[in-house]
């Protein structure tokens, strides 16, 4: 099994690459449209076939590539439900698995930074989770924005996420400080925002940030609803 991670700095976004090396047959999670080219030139270099592009959620921050990699390679297109990205060829539910040859990727319903948020759990070796922007390192996605819910974050992290064995290895959906992975294990002692009580302290933590707002947001919700494929005027 290959799982590489891709990352694209305008956004501190990783993009994974998880393939069946063997079958030759790969998926993408969060690919960013800036970063097409690189993504096809990666499964050219690996003999891969790509079988499916997922997003984790609708992203606010960049523009994905779902539609421009089901253009040039076939893929079907996977998001999570309930989504408003009716383009996709496939709504996941809670539970339901994604196969890619012998790699099957378990979906994992967290919302709370958006109401459609995933995240995707592979069951092998000591076990790898792709959390989007619901768990990062040292930190979790915010909650103010896209239907995000602090006491349905609360529940994601504590209910699903945290029961995962505790050496699990969580690949987030971005990093700001140069930090590439961690684990369950890891974030449980050393996640400032996971040292909560009750979702009530979590909602105090995330009401603190006052984050600005995404600067793509307007251009990037609408487009990302569409696959990526942004809306122009004449």
């Amino acid at each position: 099994m290959i799982i590489q991670q891709l990352f694209e700095p305008n956004s501190s976004s990783f993009c994974y690459l998880v393939a069946d090396q063997q079958q030759g047959k790969a998926l993408l999670i969060d690919p960013v449209k800036e970063q097409l080219d690189h993504y096809l030139q990666l499964l050219q270099q690996h003999r891969l076939t790509l079988v499916a592009s997922i997003d984790t959620h609708v992203h606010a921050d960049h523009i994905t590539a779902l539609g421009d990699l089901r253009e040039y390679t076939g893929c079907e297109t996977i998001i999570g439900h309930p989504s408003t990205m009716s383009c996709a060829d496939r709504q996941v539910q809670h539970n339901d698995i994604i196969q890619c040859g012998d790699i099957n990727l378990h979906a994992i319903y967290t919302p709370g930074h958006t109401e459609d948020s995933y995240c995707f759990y592979i069951d092998e070796d000591e076990g790898y989770l792709f959390t989007g922007d619901t768990l990062l390192i040292n930190g979790t996605g915010r909650t103010d924005f896209q239907q995000g819910s602090s006491q349905a974050l609360y529940h994601s992290l504590f209910d699903k996420i945290l029961s995962l064995p505790d050496s699990t290895t969580v690949y987030p959906g971005h990093d700001y400080k140069g930090q590439q992975c961690s684990t369950i294990a890891k974030e449980r002692v050393n996640n400032p925002r996971l040292q909560v009580s009750n979702w009530q302290e979590l909602a105090q933590i995330l009401d603190q940030l006052n984050l600005p707002r995404p600067q793509l947001m307007d251009i990037a919700v609408p487009a990302n609803q569409s696959c990526g494929n942004a809306l122009t005027a004449d």
